[in-house]
């Protein structure tokens, strides 16, 4: 990408007899889009005029183009990967709306994966709805995961406020209650502090975070009273993590942490499971929090609500939580650039170098950079 070439911005259109449209068309109505980005929409021409006559003040003007690289800057460009005869039923979940939200989907990642556009916003899906051959994922974070992950990396996903700096991080994510207690291991709750405090950083420019992690039982256990994944597991977890130099704390009780607004004082919390962290998470930020996938080589966020099929078709989505997954993407974007720019230590070569031939050792281990 040119310097001078806006970050393109992909969004998937969702499940189309959802709210995706609505709030995608709202949320580019913001008269900042087109100056920070160049937003490249996976769905219908057709569809999104459908939704458009009810749902904007201002109709927004579409660029129909037939591929990503087509994008115009300063322009809401839109490709068709839909055909025209798809049935549009507001409020119905249909395996033929399943299919359009999955061909959406499918075309981003590609085009994501060939650079073609830059980020990824994803719209709702019905996580039924979209099941077939082709995916048979729990929801967008696994599919992504099996998608973008060429070396092995592991997704995460990270529930993000802009509007109180909360973010939410989970070992566990759409897995059943009954199998969280066996997926809580040592080894997957050190792995999620690691890189939680690498998205932290990364992502978020933040030099030195301070992650809360939450118990899986009531009152942390009792001492084992009331169950021993406290002790024999997250502490060791935390400890591990402690001596490698993240600054992370815990195991806190979920009710007390949230409720006495602990988690103010942090700048990330790991939840042991879905609803544990973002019950809390969306009572605080329901309206302005985004999903954001971290952990894989590319960037993904979406609203964090889903299809909201009761409201759909009426125009009376809010479009703020798609407005700001658009937001962060833009931003997490450019700390990663930032972020790698910094860290890639173009003087260390430079100085080992220059002091071979004067027998002097420098140990940049402990610098800054080495955090």
């Amino acid at each position: 990408m040119s310097e001078k070439q806006k970050i393109r911005v992909g969004i998937t259109h969702g499940d189309i007899n959802g709210v995706g449209y609505e709030v995608i068309l709202k949320a580019l109505e913001d008269e900042r889009m087109p100056e920070l980005c160049t937003p490249v929409i996976y769905g219908s021409a057709k569809i999104a005029g459908y939704y458009r006559k009810g749902a904007l003040a201002t109709p927004l003007q579409l660029n129909q183009i037939s591929k990503a690289s087509e994008a115009r800057d300063g322009q809401y460009n839109i490709i068709n990967v839909i055909g025209e005869d798809v049935k549009v039923e507001p409020g119905i979940a249909s395996a033929e709306a399943g299919q359009a939200a999955f061909a959406a989907l499918e075309c981003a990642v590609t085009d994501l994966r060939s650079g073609d556009i830059d980020v990824l916003v994803t719209a709702p899906i019905d996580k039924h709805t979209i099941q077939s051959e082709t995916f048979r994922f729990p929801g967008h974070t696994e599919y992504l995961q099996a998608s973008l992950a060429d070396n092995g990396e592991k997704a995460l996903m990270i529930m993000y406020d802009p509007a109180t700096s909360l973010k939410v991080a989970l070992v566990t994510g759409h897995l059943p209650l009954a199998k969280v207690p066996a997926a809580i291991t040592k080894e997957t709750v050190i792995a999620s502090i690691k890189e939680f405090d690498s998205a932290l950083r990364r992502d978020f420019g933040i030099h030195r975070p301070r992650i809360a992690v939450l118990s899986l039982n009531p009152h942390t256990g009792e001492d084992g009273l009331l169950g021993s994944e406290e002790k024999e597991v997250i502490e060791p977890a935390i400890i591990e993590c402690q001596n490698a130099r993240i600054n992370c704390f815990g195991p806190y009780a979920s009710d007390g942490f949230f409720g006495t607004g602990q988690f103010s004082k942090f700048d990330g919390v790991l939840a042991m499971y879905h609803d544990q962290g973002l019950a809390p998470f969306k009572t605080i930020a329901m309206n302005t929090g985004v999903n954001f996938t971290a952990g894989l080589p590319f960037v993904r966020t979406s609203p964090d609500h889903g299809t909201a099929y009761d409201i759909a078709g009426r125009g009376t989505a809010d479009p703020d939580s798609m407005r700001q997954a658009i937001f962060a993407a833009i931003d997490i974007y450019r700390n990663r650039a930032v972020f790698d720019k910094a860290h890639s230590n173009p003087l260390r070569k430079q100085y080992i170098e220059k002091n071979k031939s004067d027998n002097v050792v420098l140990d940049l281990s402990k610098s800054d950079d080495a955090d």
